[in-house]
């Protein structure tokens, strides 16, 4: 079988264009470029590359509609679809219409390059992606920074999927959100989405709340109650915090997911039902099952694919568009004026480490559109509590940062080091300018 190694790139910027021309062709691999969408369906209709790498937005066709007409006619043919506007619905609905990858905007060549490999060596071996339906809707997932495109990636990769998914994720980091995309980006879209946080219930009515009950199956069951699996058949149940799911209820739920039927409460004939589960927790799962806290077998039937959440703190650089995002909200729904951060308030807001994490900055938004006073949010109006929070954590963090270099340079002396500064001062120029590079996407 002959290597796949023809690639076809389709972006109007012209310096992505050549940036990817002269990567990719350093890899031994051929290319060739076009700057809009009707130049390479035109020069489709006479010869097929072996991956097509084209830019989501461009004036007249579109990477989409390039993305169509090519899978109408060669259903195998990967095509990449690249994008600066990375966000979830461009990803999922990349993903539904048959890419075989989506690459946000600014890329990291190497990611760029290993990326368009793995495309040809689908080739190769005749394992494109295949088409789909577009879908486009409307969710309040916000995040350009590295961690949450992957987020957006997985989502769109599992569009298509009935697969149990568990969320890991700091408390307020939006574990609940990322399950109604999940469910909302699914064949199960048009069905129930049914939350329960097992966290919030006391441990006597968790059976009941999960399973429901027959009338008369304990005191105070006057009646017949449906449970949230009843509830929630043909489309996605929700639980949240299933770190504290009584050890009893595990062992139930785990008959559920192996067979796909239970018993009410009380109850003698079997509920059949057809549920997706999708678990959340901000507890190490791993942890809990060496001791014994969280059944193993459950723990894998769970984790078939596991998203991983960052903190705020670790997408600093989505606080701005967040903020923004919050602040309009609330102005909205409290028919108000929407607030507007100062530029020291966003430098300020990026530095904080936010333990609460995205539900904290929300909260804070609102605290603000309700009693600061004007439009223009400046330092002087934060609450007192935040402004004594990036105090700790400047402490906090300069005394670990001092405990770190003086372990260091006592042990490089120990050892005979003389000459630490000289040693030292190469690495801080090196973490310096990777930071930069991160902050700034390269640029």
């Amino acid at each position: 079988m002959q290597a796949a190694n023809n690639v076809w790139v389709v972006d109007d910027d012209k310096s992505i264009r050549w940036v990817l021309e002269k990567a990719l062709s350093r890899s031994g691999i051929d290319v060739d470029v076009f700057e809009d969408g009707e130049s390479v369906l035109q020069r489709l209709e006479s010869s097929t590359p072996d991956v097509v790498i084209s830019d989501l937005r461009m004036p007249g066709i579109d990477g989409l509609q390039v993305l169509e007409k090519i899978l109408l006619n060669h259903p195998k043919l990967p095509v990449i679809i690249t994008t600066a506007h990375a966000d979830l619905d461009n990803a999922v609905s990349s993903y539904q219409s048959g890419a075989f990858e989506y690459l946000p905007k600014p890329f990291d060549i190497d990611d760029a390059v290993a990326m368009t490999q793995r495309a040809l060596a689908a080739a190769t071996e005749n394992l494109g992606g295949s088409s789909g339906t577009d879908t486009s809707v409307q969710t309040e997932m916000i995040g350009r920074a590295p961690a949450m495109q992957e987020v957006f990636r997985a989502i769109g990769r599992l569009s298509h999927s009935n697969i149990n998914v568990l969320i890991n994720g700091e408390s307020g980091t939006g574990k609940e959100l990322v399950a109604k995309a999940l469910h909302k980006h699914s064949p199960r879209r048009e069905q129930p989405f049914i939350a329960l946080n097992m966290a919030a219930i006391p441990r006597d009515l968790v059976e009941s709340e999960l399973f429901g009950h027959e009338k008369g199956a304990f005191t105070g069951a006057g009646q017949q109650r449906v449970g949230r699996f009843e509830q929630a058949s043909g489309g996605t149940l929700f639980l949240d915090e299933i770190g504290d799911m009584p050890p009893e209820i595990q062992t139930r739920l785990l008959r559920v997911l192996a067979d796909g039927e239970f018993y009410r409460v009380g109850g003698h004939t079997s509920v059949k039902v057809d549920v997706r589960v999708v678990a959340a927790t901000h507890q190490d799962l791993e942890t809990l099952v060496k001791k014994n806290l969280f059944r193993e077998d459950l723990f894998h039937r769970l984790n078939v694919i596991r998203l991983q959440l960052p903190s705020l703190a670790d997408r600093s650089e989505d606080i701005p568009q967040l903020a923004l995002h919050f602040l309009q909200q609330c102005g909205e729904e409290l028919g108000v004026e929407t607030k507007i951060l100062s530029p020291e308030v966003v430098e300020y807001f990026s530095g904080l480490p936010w333990p609460g994490n995205v539900r904290q900055l929300e909260n804070v938004c609102r605290w603000l559109t309700v009693m600061a006073a004007g439009t223009e949010i400046h330092l002087d109006a934060l609450p007192p509590q935040l402004r004594e929070e990036k105090d700790r954590s400047l402490n906090t963090a300069q005394g670990a940062w001092d405990d770190m270099l003086q372990s260091w340079a006592k042990r490089e002396l120990q050892g005979g080091e003389k000459r630490i500064l000289d040693v030292a001062l190469p690495i801080f120029e090196k973490t310096m300018i990777n930071a930069a590079l991160q902050q700034t996407g390269g640029r």
